[in-house]
């Protein structure tokens, strides 16, 4: 069968083998779609959030309480992105549970994919209720992940996102208005 040109192969930027519902600490980016600012200012190195930026807040901090086997640490809501670090807790009863992989169209309860998945959703159907703009993209379509593998990288990466608005004018990401 020959390739259609016209398809898109979407090709998985996760860890390869990686089973994303094991315990530990994940840092996460999430960018606006097109990197457009819609989550508020920087003024004098302080988030300003909008309304839409305060849906994001809302939401991330639901994320905890709909999700029990998940514990929020640092983030930040910057313009046109979101940084976080969340930690997976051991379940009880997964002492011999068998390694779980995400799959296309198969969502794997508590995990790192299908918390941030359920996330950008809400986000979206909340500020797409609000802003009355019915299938408007929000979110860029993946995210980025990093597995924090030691306390020395953890601290570092807490400084980063509490520095984020600081040194907004320098992010790779930053957008003048």
């Amino acid at each position: 069968m020959k390739d259609n040109p016209t398809v898109h192969k979407r090709r998985s930027i996760r860890l390869q083998g990686y089973d994303y519902s094991l315990p530990g600490a994940y840092f996460i980016t999430i960018c606006t779609h097109r990197h457009i600012c819609l989550f508020g200012d920087i003024v004098d190195g302080k988030m300003r959030l909008n309304d839409v930026g305060e849906i994001v807040a809302d939401e991330w901090s639901q994320t905890a309480v709909i999700r029990k086997e998940i514990e929020l640490d640092e983030w930040v809501v910057m313009p046109n992105h979101f940084h976080g670090i969340v930690f997976i807790r051991p379940r009880r009863g997964t002492a011999r549970r068998a390694p779980t992989r995400e799959q296309f169209g198969k969502p794997v309860a508590g995990s790192l994919p299908t918390i941030i998945r359920a996330f950008k959703s809400a986000v979206t159907r909340r500020v797409n209720a609000m802003r009355h703009t019915p299938g408007a993209k929000v979110w860029q379509r993946n995210y980025y992940e990093h597995i924090i593998r030691s306390e020395p990288e953890l601290k570092g990466l807490r400084e980063y996102i509490r520095n984020n608005p600081k040194r907004w004018t320098l992010d790779r990401l930053y957008r003048a208005r």
